[in-house]
């Protein structure tokens, strides 16, 4: 994720923060400092990092049930809405994705009961003010820690209630139209939350609001594009008429070849036809941008995954998750093609076309 960078590895995944998150921070700290002075600022402060240790432990929960069915997590980003462990891929056995998505709110629970034994207060008033007692400060963290356990039970896809649903509505319809239905539920939740945020002032409930509706969607896009993709192999969606760079070429060359074709990325291939690597429109305009129009595009070029013409089209797409595009190659090595993001959503557009 763009804006995020690594702050160490845990059970084998990357522990992201999201620069967004010192936002965060800073305006937590500004406010409890503006009504409360500088001891405010520092236990609030220590709250939010607090809470979001909770965060994190709520995503390993996820992503260590995940290794239970042999699907790694590369990373786990925080952001300043919670945070988001990408698996490499979702669970397709609904009772898999039961365990998987419940995991996360059940080190949630456990925690809370943790608190509650190290002596967290659950007096009321207590839990309106950080700073009056430690077990006022417990109480306060057990309390939300069971708040975020229940309310990531909502049936709002794609939240960890929402993937529940899914998994059971797919033991009665197609993946698809489990999702599809998951997902519709999780945009009128967002539709509910987003009216509650903007009524209330409350700008984390409209942030998570959008957030539902937005990445319910995305996912359940990408369901059916999977769907599609299952009879489909690499030679299907990839492009077979391109221009082609070489190592050598100046990025004042290949700044030509863009402006007098319409691809936004280019293959660079060795004399023999097989790639070395490919210049995106984005890595060549920063370059130009710097004035390195002399600069041979092998300094700029970067690095994208090979397959052979019959790798299905679900495995490219995994590999576009993380790629520009990705080359098509013979037996030999020698690129045929490639796919990018585009032409495989052209390919969607006219499968589900004809299929209707």
């Amino acid at each position: 994720m763009t804006w995020s960078f690594s702050i160490g590895r845990l059970f084998g995944s990357d522990l992201r923060v999201h620069a967004t998150f010192f936002l965060l921070l800073a305006w937590v700290g500004a406010g409890a400092w503006a009504a409360g002075g500088p001891q405010a600022a520092l236990q609030n402060v220590a709250f939010v990092l607090a809470l979001f240790a909770c965060v994190v432990a709520h995503e390993f929960g996820h992503a260590l049930m995940a290794r239970r069915y042999g699907i790694k997590t590369p990373d786990i980003t925080l952001l300043p809405i919670g945070g988001l462990a990408r698996l490499e891929r979702m669970p397709e056995k609904p009772a898999q994705e039961i365990a998987v998505a419940l995991a996360g709110p059940a080190v949630n629970i456990v925690i809370w009961a943790l608190l509650l034994g190290f002596g967290a207060s659950t007096a009321v008033e207590d839990l309106a003010d950080i700073g009056t007692t430690p077990g006022a400060f417990l109480g306060q963290l057990a309390a939300v820690n069971l708040f975020l356990a229940l309310f990531n039970l909502l049936p709002a896809f794609p939240m960890d209630g929402g993937r529940v649903l899914r998994a059971a509505l797919a033991t009665r319809m197609s993946r698809v139209r489990a999702t599809q239905a998951a997902a519709t539920a999780g945009q009128v939740m967002a539709f509910l939350l987003g009216f509650w945020g903007l009524t209330s002032g409350n700008l984390v409930l409209l942030l998570i609001a959008l957030f539902v509706f937005f990445a319910g969607t995305a996912e359940s896009r990408d369901v059916a594009n999977r769907a599609i993709a299952h009879d489909l192999a690499a030679r299907d969606a990839m492009i077979t008429s391109f221009e082609s760079l070489r190592p050598e070429d100046t990025l004042q060359v290949a700044a030509q070849t863009l402006i007098r074709t319409t691809q936004h990325e280019f293959p660079v291939l060795d004399p023999e036809g097989r790639l070395a690597g490919f210049l995106t429109r984005a890595g060549l305009f920063h370059a130009m941008a710097e004035e390195r129009g002399a600069q041979p595009v092998a300094e700029v070029m970067e690095e994208v995954p090979q397959y052979p013409l019959t790798t299905p089209l679900e495995t490219v797409l995994d590999a576009l998750a993380q790629a520009p595009a990705v080359a098509v190659t013979d037996r030999q090595g020698r690129v045929l093609g490639y796919v990018t993001r585009e032409n495989v959503g052209e390919v969607m557009v006219l499968r589900e076309r004809k299929a209707g």
